[in-house]
């Protein structure tokens, strides 16, 4: 099965306003629906794909042996932001329809980025219909009083997906979520599932509205036999907002922390010409946040409104492990950006790299036609030089 079969095409020129990415039908078999160990597996017993962008072969082997494709001295970024329950059942004051409210990004000023969700039999879908200033009655006594649409040129033109808002909440946020939020569900994903199934092992503080899912997979024993192996670990903080994001809408203000030990692990690596790996595309948001167009990384804090594209390019890493990203988003321009990066050190292999678009063609074609899982709870890919 070649890859023209499986790939639509899109001409990003006729569309200079909007964010372009690799086009392709994701039947929905492939969507995992429950966590693997619902499934039989232990976390990291899921599938691993890794490609290797300098000839764009292809291996297929399982994420308990991540360590056969990392070398001592490698850096592994790691994303410690910890899932909300950020789920909350909400009401109307105007009218009474039962909606979810799903809490995205904290803002400055003690405000937040909501999505506001209409349940169905399945899930929910967005709601669209909501006014400047309404009260909505939450759970537990709660209030949420909406101010504002949240500004974007990419939002719906029928109605604001996302607001600006503040929460009026009967107790400390972590509590009150722990009591009356759920983790935030999509319509692929059947079951209710307990918070500890969106958790990752090394989770520190929490914020993320959605799991940063490309480390699910890790578990302790993992994370020693790579240490044992000489891979060192580093974290930093970004807490990730809702992933319902309209077609080709990019991603929005997100807080991030990285650490001055973490940029001085990234540095140390580029100047012996070891490789640093990002766990997630949320890593590499951060990373390249604070990085230089010299590519040194800087210890930082803040909103990022970073995009990474293949016409911004990638400074901060070489590699990234991430899960399978759906047909045209803006995570799939990041791996084009990352697969287009020049190596840090010199391949053997005398093919020439394949263009970013080319290489994610290569090795989504052979996810497709291997059966790989997509979303959350789904399988992983690990792109290297």
């Amino acid at each position: 099965m070649g890859a023209k079969s499986l790939f639509n095409e899109h001409d990003s020129r006729r569309e200079p306003q909007r964010l372009s990415s690799l086009d392709f039908d994701l039947p929905p078999k492939l969507e995992a629906n429950a966590p693997p160990e619902a499934r039989g597996f232990e976390r990291d017993e899921v599938r691993l794909m890794v490609s290797y962008r300098g000839d764009g072969h292809v291996v297929h082997s399982r994420f308990r042996d991540l360590g056969d494709f990392l070398e001592a001295g490698d850096v592994l970024i790691i994303n410690t932001s910890g899932t909300m329950n950020a789920a909350i059942d909400a009401e109307r004051e105007l009218d009474g329809t039962v909606l979810e409210l799903h809490l995205s990004t904290r803002l400055p000023a003690n405000l937040w980025n909501v999505e506001l969700r209409l349940p169905t039999t399945t899930a929910t879908e967005p709601f669209l219909c909501a006014t400047v200033g309404e009260t909505l009655h939450l759970a537990g006594g709660a209030t949420a009083t909406l101010h504002a649409p949240y500004p974007t040129e990419w939002g719906r033109s029928r109605g604001t997906r996302l607001w600006i808002s503040t929460l009026d909440l009967p107790e400390p946020l972590d509590e009150y979520l722990e009591r009356h939020g759920s983790p935030i569900r999509y319509g692929y994903v059947q079951e209710s599932w307990p918070a500890s199934y969106y958790q990752t092992v090394y989770a520190t503080e929490k914020g993320s509205a959605e799991m940063p899912s490309a480390g699910r997979a890790f578990t302790p024993a993992s994370i020693t036999r790579l240490v044992a192996h000489g891979v060192q670990v580093a974290p930093l903080i970004l807490h990730t907002g809702v992933a319902s994001l309209e077609e080709d809408e990019p991603p929005y203000e997100e807080f991030y922390r990285v650490p001055p030990e973490t940029a001085r692990l990234v540095n140390a690596a580029h100047a012996a010409g070891r490789r640093v790996v990002g766990v997630g595309t949320t890593v590499v948001r951060a990373l390249e946040t604070v990085t230089d167009p010299q590519g040194i990384t800087h210890p930082g804090e803040g909103w990022t409104h970073l995009i990474v594209t293949p016409e911004r390019g990638i400074r901060a890493v070489d590699a990234i492990l991430t899960g399978l990203h759906e047909p045209r988003s803006t995570h799939l321009a990041m791996l084009e950006a990352l697969a287009e990066h020049k190596q840090v050190t010199p391949s053997p292999n005398p093919l020439p790299p394949l263009a970013g678009r080319e290489h994610l063609k290569v090795a989504y074609t052979e996810a497709l036609k291997e059966g790989y899982l997509w979303h959350e709870f789904g399988d992983l890919h690990l792109i290297l030089p």
